[in-house]
């Protein structure tokens, strides 16, 4: 995934949406864009954070695009953007997000938006536990002397000092676009924000 601005994919086989997508994105967003399922596997790397998934097109359905780029390993968020409205067969797919046409330019951007934000969460959560155990190794195998007079030490805490204050920003600014659901549904529980 892109360490600059964040990477989306648009896959769409209608060339004015997909163009129109484009353009509302552009200013916050690099972007690309595929008309077409097999086009969008073409232009489908590494870099890419956010792909925009139509779900009927004539070459290669969203679904099998879909099921293509969990396959192949790719770690990109994926939202489906579709006419088709969302049935039983959604739970076995491998989709972070589903949009309904038509798609407000609002509902579009704060979803990429979104999913950007739980990149960033997820990463940090990573980043957060393997740090804390290493911190925690060293802790159980040196003297609190010897690792107040480490710099590596004090640099590995300083550095989760941090990195729990941007994860609590971030986790901030998910709770303030309801996207604190989503990080919940991504591991497997539920949450209620009116509650909260």
């Amino acid at each position: 995934m892109s360490a600059e601005q964040p990477l989306v994919l648009i896959v769409e086989d209608e060339p004015d949406l997909a163009d129109l997508y484009a353009t509302w994105l552009r200013n916050d967003y690099s972007v690309r864009v595929a008309y077409g399922g097999r086009e969008a596997l073409d232009k489908l790397d590494d870099e890419v954070d956010v792909v925009l998934l139509d779900r009927r097109m004539p070459d290669l359905s969203g679904d099998e695009a879909l099921s293509e780029i969990r396959d192949r390993g790719f770690e990109c968020r994926v939202a489906m953007v579709t006419a088709v409205e969302p049935d039983f067969d959604i739970i076995a797919m491998g989709f972070d997000d589903y949009l309904v046409k038509p798609v407000s330019r609002e509902a579009l951007t704060d979803t990429v938006s979104n999913l950007i934000l739980r990149n960033a969460y997820d990463v940090g959560i990573q980043d957060l536990f393997s740090l804390a155990s290493k911190k925690a190794l060293l802790e159980s195998e040196k003297d609190e002397a010897a690792l107040e007079e480490n710099e590596e030490y004090q640099q590995l805490t300083a550095r989760l000092t941090e990195l729990r204050r941007e994860l609590d920003e971030t986790l901030g600014q998910l709770d303030e676009t309801e996207g604190i659901s989503a990080v919940y549904r991504d591991i497997g529980g539920e949450v209620d924000i009116d509650s909260s």
